[in-house]
């Protein structure tokens, strides 16, 4: 039997799977949830119409996305596919040429990209940061959260041939509520540090996995004593158990989850190097797990078996991540954080979407861990308790984000000029920028600006919290 853990007080999680028409309808109509069959709660029976009316659309899209998971893996398959195709033969024109005279060149797997891998190609770090230079762990966090949307050998060929790095592992990580792997991450060692730092690197959100999107959409949440609550799509991702807790070993050694996996993996290299550091890093979905892997980690402090490793926590890089839980959740990261000493980095540019959900409202009640480290479009950084346009759909913000899309555009094709080759932008992110001028929020999300500005951007000072913020989540 799993020993005992942080257990959920009262949760709402959702079953899609489960869900009718008319179990839909009801909802809207009726605030007794524990009667509709597509969801399971503890300690709350009845909800309003607002918070009733979001985990409405939240089953709604799910249930959508159940319906496309096999079109979108197909959709995503063949531009994948297509894409790696004409980088191998140098160009379409070439593949074209390669054609003709039956000499098309198939890319092999080690050399295979995702769709994310061809909006951002840059695979090598920057020359220009070593390691005692202090944007360097923010540099490196950003290059191994974009990696991390990469197969397993692609990441390992960049990790050894470009970085000089050793890859420690790469895993598939089982969702016990999805009943499948659907969690990604990998864990390579920089061994060019002092101390040797171990990164682990959680992969976000793939464009075409209707699975990840779930994850995202899953406004289902869990509350624990003296914690508050958080997102129970994240949770899941995680490795949260099936009795909607966290004990402090998984109740089945059936399928590896992804807290308690790379929790071992981190232990034995830690043992083995007294001095050695990690750092936990991902973008966007990345960006949650990575955040909560360390919370889920500081629930397990009573534990000195366990305690001893947010000790050893050197820092949290995040890059567009989305909210996690409520204000009594950030409050309590924070303070474990700041009580730990750990470097909470979280990254946020520009008009992003995904930092400014979901909404930090009246209904949803979510709130970021502080602080932001906010980052115009032309780089320039501050340190923030919160992002502007916190909640994103702000009249006020339309126009200004759109011209300020326009200025990503023609940035461009000047910034190769100006800063260098290495900052030409893809044809793809091109296009994107393009789609951006409608919808700024998703382009702002993709990997090329988040590198670049732990290239270019003017890292703020870490300055301290706001008396009042500290106030507010009762940390002295």
């Amino acid at each position: 039997m799993a020993s005992k853990g942080p257990v959920c007080l009262s949760y709402v999680f959702l079953k899609p799977e489960e869900a009718t028409f008319i179990e839909l309808i009801r909802l809207l109509f009726s605030s007794d949830i524990e009667k509709r069959k597509f969801i399971t709660s503890s300690a709350v029976k009845k909800l309003d119409f607002k918070r009733r009316l979001i985990i409405f659309l939240s089953a709604v899209i799910q249930c959508i996305l159940l319906l496309l998971r096999k079109p979108m893996a197909w959709l995503g398959g063949v531009l994948e596919k297509w894409l790696n195709l004409v980088s191998s033969n140098g160009g379409l024109l070439l593949l074209i040429l390669n054609w003709l005279k039956g000499k098309v060149v198939i890319p092999d797997s080690s050399s295979t990209r995702s769709v994310l891998g061809f909006l951002d190609t840059r695979i090598e770090l920057d020359d220009n940061i070593k390691p005692d230079d202090t944007r360097y762990n923010g540099s490196l966090s950003m290059m191994a959260a974009k990696l991390s949307y990469e197969n397993e050998e692609f990441i390992e060929k960049v990790v050894s041939e470009y970085w000089k790095m050793k890859l420690v592992a790469f895993h598939k990580f089982w969702n016990g509520y999805e009943k499948q792997e659907s969690t990604q991450a990998f864990v390579f060692q920089d061994t060019t540090s002092d101390p040797n730092l171990v990164w682990v690197a959680f992969r976000g959100t793939e464009p075409f996995s209707a699975d990840d999107w779930r994850t995202d959409f899953d406004i289902s949440w869990c509350e624990f004593a003296g914690i508050g609550k958080t997102h129970g799509g994240f949770m899941k991702a995680l490795g949260m158990q099936t009795e909607k807790s966290w004990p402090l070993e998984p109740e089945t050694q059936d399928h590896e989850f992804a807290y308690y996996k790379i929790r071992q993996i981190l232990m034995d290299l830690l043992q083995e190097n007294k001095n050695a550091k990690f750092i936990l890093t991902g973008h966007s979905l990345g960006g949650a797990l990575a955040v909560l892997f360390a919370s889920v980690l500081a629930m397990h402090d009573f534990e000195d078996k366990y305690a001893w490793l947010m000790e050893r926590l050197e820092g949290v890089y995040t890059f567009g991540q989305p909210r996690v839980g409520d204000e009594k959740f950030a409050g309590y990261v924070t303070k474990k954080m700041k009580n730990y000493g750990v470097r909470y980095m979280r990254y946020v540019y520009s008009s992003d979407l995904v930092p400014r959900v979901p909404f930090d409202d009246t209904t949803l009640l979510f709130k970021h861990v502080a602080p932001c480290l906010y980052f115009n479009s032309f780089y320039k950084g501050k340190e923030l308790e919160e992002a502007p346009n916190k909640n994103y759909f702000n009249l006020l913000f339309f126009i200004p984000m759109r011209l300020n899309a326009s200025w990503e555009l023609i940035r461009s094709f000047m910034l190769p000029l100006i800063k260098g080759s290495e900052y030409k932008e893809s044809c793809l992110m091109i296009m994107a920028r393009v789609f951006g001028l409608i919808f700024p929020g998703l382009v702002a999300h993709a990997p090329q600006d988040y590198v670049n500005v732990t290239r270019l951007g003017s890292i703020p000072s870490y300055m301290p919290l706001s008396k009042a913020y500290l106030q507010k989540i009762n940390l002295k």
